[in-house]
């Protein structure tokens, strides 16, 4: 059996991102980036909601190549397209980089690839997580919690 992990960043007051989906207030340190690298990296394979997919999409194919990118940046651009990914989304036509678009049931299909045989799956994006996590499947929770508040925003998991 495959161990699902969902790892986040979370502000003090619970949310994942500011008013407008804003994301700058988690930017990592070049120490906790590092980390983040390292935890990826013993994933096998990744699974998104439709929002953090068009997230990591529209930045990582490319990572390595932007301009002042770490070497810690270069290599998690590298290993974000290198890990299969499953990208859960009832309105996406179509999906790239090493991913495969899953529009049925996800509750179903992540409970399918958890009896499966592999790696650890790490799962991100607020809705889709918050339906796994009531549907009992998350193992593991990687939580980075940053000295902010928001005052509102995207709660940790969408009910």
């Amino acid at each position: 059996m495959r161990r699902l992990v969902y790892g986040m960043n979370v502000s003090l007051d619970g949310y994942i991102a500011a008013p407008g989906d804003d994301l700058s207030w988690s930017e990592p340190s070049e120490e906790l980036f590092q980390w983040w690298l390292d935890e990826e990296r013993a994933i096998s394979l990744l699974l998104y909601g439709r929002r953090l997919w068009e997230t990591m999409s529209s930045y990582w194919p490319t990572g390595d190549r932007q301009p002042g990118a770490t070497p810690a940046q270069v290599e998690f651009a590298r290993n974000w397209r290198d890990t299969p990914k499953a990208v859960f989304s009832s309105t996406l036509g179509e999906v790239g980089w090493n991913a495969r678009l899953v529009t049925g049931d996800a509750v179903e299909e992540i409970t399918r690839l958890k009896a499966g045989e592999g790696g650890p799956m790490r799962v991100g994006g607020a809705a889709l997580a918050g339906a796994v996590m009531r549907a009992g499947l998350i193992d593991e929770y990687a939580v980075v919690t940053h000295p902010v508040l928001l005052g509102g925003g995207a709660p940790s998991s969408r009910r």
